[in-house]
């Protein structure tokens, strides 16, 4: 199993930027998938998730509003649309896939909770 995050860069403060994760070696509508990010010299935490069909969504506090998490089953991929990014977010940012159990979906905000993690790709936002 692959989950390869890409689209992270540098951007000013007040800006977007959308990064992706493509997964490959899994069954990709099996897994909701999560996004996480990790700041230097911080804890890892939990940023949002979707559900294995994307009907629904789940915001950390912090973003909701300014984040959107949206998926294309048909590509095995997973985005996260950032937009009005602050310093604060600058962290490197992860996806990881839950394996589907049962027919509801409870978001899950705990890292262990996931199966598969991505190699992170890094978002910088300038002041």
């Amino acid at each position: 199993v692959q989950l390869q995050a890409c689209g992270g860069g540098l951007v000013q403060a007040g800006g977007s930027l959308r990064v992706s994760c493509a997964a490959s070696g899994l069954t990709f509508n099996n897994y909701h998938m999560g996004w996480f990010r990790q700041a230097p010299g911080k804890e890892r935490e939990f940023v949002g998730a979707i559900s294995w069909g994307g009907a629904s969504t789940d915001y950390a506090d912090f973003v909701k509003g300014r984040f959107t998490i949206s998926r294309a089953n048909a590509k095995n991929t997973v985005y996260l649309q950032m937009n009005s990014l602050k310093p604060g977010d600058t962290a490197v940012y992860y996806c990881a896939a839950q394996s589907r159990t049962g027919s509801r979906w409870t978001s899950r905000r705990t890292d262990y909770d996931y199966d598969y993690w991505g190699q992170g790709t890094v978002v910088t936002v300038s002041s």
